[in-house]
């Protein structure tokens, strides 16, 4: 049976297994970068380093399947990425600007500066969220946003926001039903969308 529980450290490799499995906008990215470390490395593993309490996984028995990761200051997380994290970055090539989508993925992970969106003082907190397919449609990813929110609220964080692929319909379907609402930076080409963390979820 699936649960949702709280993030421990022996979950850091499915947690990267589901974020590679899910970085094809919601499909699985295994191979298409020169190192299937890249997506997570960028998009998982800081949270995980910076703010495992605010991480969530799914447990399907033994292994992870889905889960949510959040920080809950942007802009002490993007001080500690650029001191702390980057580091671990530097065998990716940088080239700028980029010219492949590889390149477009190591460029974001040399600039965290880019979580730094207008509304980051009224909306502080932000997440990441991924299922895989045996998971999706049944309430998981809900639960986990449900979870995540009372535990921001727990902690006197009022708002949350999301940076989305815009080729991700589904996740932006998903979105909409929860509440989430564009922010005045959103673009369709960067959609950013907020909540409160006491919205009926």
């Amino acid at each position: 049976m699936a649960v949702i529980r709280p993030y421990r450290s022996s979950d850091r490799a499915d947690v990267y297994e589901v974020c590679l499995r899910t970085a094809d906008a919601g499909t699985d990215a295994t191979g298409i970068y020169s190192d299937d470390d890249l997506m997570p490395d960028v998009f998982a593993g800081p949270y995980l380093e910076f703010e495992p309490a605010l991480a969530f996984v799914v447990d399907v028995g033994g292994r992870v399947a889905g889960y949510v990761l959040a920080v809950s200051d942007t802009r002490a997380f993007v001080d500690w990425f650029d001191r702390a994290w980057l580091p671990k970055l530097e065998r990716f090539e940088h080239v700028e600007p980029p010219q492949t989508p590889e390149d477009a993925i190591v460029h974001l992970g040399y600039r965290p500066s880019r979580m730094l969106i207008p509304e980051v003082d009224d909306y502080p907190a932000h997440f990441h969220i991924d299922l895989l397919p045996e998971l999706q449609g049944q309430g998981f990813g809900r639960e986990l946003v449900h979870t995540l929110l009372s535990a921001l609220r727990e902690q006197g964080i009022r708002r949350v926001h999301l940076a989305m692929d815009p080729a991700n319909r589904s996740a932006r379907a998903f979105y909409d039903r929860l509440g989430f609402v564009e922010l005045p930076s959103s673009t369709p080409q960067e959609p950013v969308l907020g909540i409160a963390t006491d919205a009926a979820v």
